[in-house]
């Protein structure tokens, strides 16, 4: 779920107990380090990764496990 980028991690959280910094170092110990800092680079800042920035509530690609908020 972190790897899609319209995943929040509040998401990822609520369904898994894990916090944007567990994620992080999840990932960062679970990938290789080129795909890891790709990731990074890619999620910093992203509007779609923190509920709170974004300007809409549920995305077009939605894991089926992920709940939806309306």
């Amino acid at each position: 779920m972190a790897w899609e980028d319209r995943t929040t991690f509040e998401a990822i959280q609520e369904n898994f107990g894990l916090s944007e910094s567990q994620v992080i170092n999840l990932m960062r110990r679970e990938m290789k380090s080129s795909s890891f800092r790709m990731w990074r680079k890619r999620v910093s800042g992203r509007k779609t990764k923190h509920l709170y920035c974004r300007d809409f509530k549920v995305g077009r690609f939605v894991c089926p496990t992920q709940k939806q908020r309306r």
